[in-house]
């Protein structure tokens, strides 16, 4: 799909007049060189319109009357299959979304949730997808890694929208000669400079460039699979790009030899660096057994850990763990965890439909009724009121 000659054409299908005109009027499409052709409060308009226009990016809700999204992103598939396609859902209709991205949808928004990074963060990835010329490979076609579109679905699967990056990466190792038989690394690296500079400085034909795959997560933040032969130089090379961008930093993970390894391999080093962004200092700046007792709780978000539970876990004695807890995160062990346990239940209340029970179990605070009045006592509020007004302030914003 060549877009090098005009705008990347978009089409907006939702059966709600007032999200169709929001995203028209909110969105900053021009900064990601598109246009939004037509809008359509319907799958058979939409339909239509697509025929008409032929947009490069549609956007659509799964739910709409006379044909709905699931259909619409079906029929664009078989008549057009480079075409993006982004899913509006509901809660109640992941199933629905999970089938859509089964049919090549790039990725899903909810509705009364999504954020605006969401989903400028596709529309960047389109746009430099669209907006790159096609290129023969020749030759070489068998070491060639299409960085962006792996990005893309990278950014799917790791935000749970998608399993299609799994099949890639596959597909990747089986292109990819120079990993046959030898076990891969997994670096996570934060770079401080675009990652396309960063691919360049590696220079095309340099055997960490040839013999790598550079995964972007967002601009800053790569994935980079390498074999293991290869680990001492990729060690080398960051090394010397450290003494040049102090910002500059890395993790990495394995060797490993299956796909599934590097996978988790990829899902534990994103953990990482989400848990770092959300404290605002990296795993170097913590011990180790703060991170590590971050970590068991982050992956057992219902179990009801003690203090206690948690000091014979990392290895350290009850007191010892306390003081460390408390001088490295700011907060008492105690203090954390009911400031984490809030956390979940205010999510569970504003995004699912879960009854009070089974949030109470998610959060480890055993039955509803000790449920509602430990909420209570956190918030002023019962988690049915608290739930009632996030739902009334999502309907009032749609």
């Amino acid at each position: 799909m060549d877009t090098s000659t005009g705008m990347i054409k978009v089409l907006i299908a939702d059966d709600e007049s007032i999200v169709r005109k929001g995203l028209q009027a909110t969105v900053p499409w021009e900064k990601y060189g598109m246009e939004v052709v037509a809008d359509a409060p319907n799958g058979r308009k939409a339909w239509e319109a697509f025929q008409l226009h032929r947009p490069h990016v549609v956007i659509t809700d799964i739910v709409m009357p006379e044909m709905d999204g699931i259909e619409l992103s079906r029929r664009v598939k078989q008549a057009a299959p480079d075409t993006r396609i982004v899913l509006l859902s509901c809660h109640r209709d992941f199933e629905y979304a999970k089938e859509g991205l089964k049919l090549g949808a790039s990725g899903y928004l909810l509705k009364t949730a999504f954020e605006d990074d969401e989903l400028e963060s596709m529309l960047e990835q389109f746009r430099k997808e669209l907006s790159a010329p096609r290129t023969d490979s020749g030759d070489d076609s068998d070491e060639s890694v299409d960085e962006e579109r792996l990005g893309t679905q990278l950014y799917a699967w790791l935000s749970g929208h998608s399993d299609k990056f799994a099949r890639e990466l596959e597909k990747l190792a089986e292109a990819k000669s120079s990993w046959q038989g030898q076990p891969l690394y997994v670096y996570a690296v934060k770079s401080g400079v675009g990652w396309r500079e960063a691919a360049e400085g590696l220079g095309r034909d340099d055997a960490l460039r040839k013999n790598g795959a550079i995964i972007p997560f967002s601009e800053e933040r790569w994935y980079w699979l390498l074999p293991s032969a290869l680990a001492d130089a990729a060690d080398g090379w960051l090394v010397e790009r450290k003494s040049e961008r102090a910002e500059l930093h890395w993790a990495r993970l394995g060797p490993d030899e299956e796909a599934a390894e590097w996978l988790k391999a990829i899902g534990s080093l994103h953990k990482e660096a989400e848990m770092e962004k959300t404290y605002g200092v990296s795993s170097g700046d913590w011990p180790e057994p703060i991170w590590k007792a971050l970590r068991l709780m982050r992956d057992r978000p219902a179990a009801d850990w003690s203090v206690s539970d948690v000091a014979g876990q990392v290895g350290l004695s009850r007191s010892h763990f306390s003081i460390l807890f408390k001088k490295t995160v700011g907060l008492s062990f105690v203090a954390y965890q009911y400031k984490r346990k809030l956390k979940i239940a205010n999510e569970l209340l504003k995004d699912t439909s879960l009854t009070m029970q089974e949030i109470a179990e998610r959060t480890g605070l055993g039955d509803s009724k000790y449920f509602s009045k430990w909420f209570k006592r956190c918030t002023g509020q019962t988690p049915s009121h608290y739930r009632a007004q996030q739902k009334d302030g999502a309907s009032r914003t749609e």
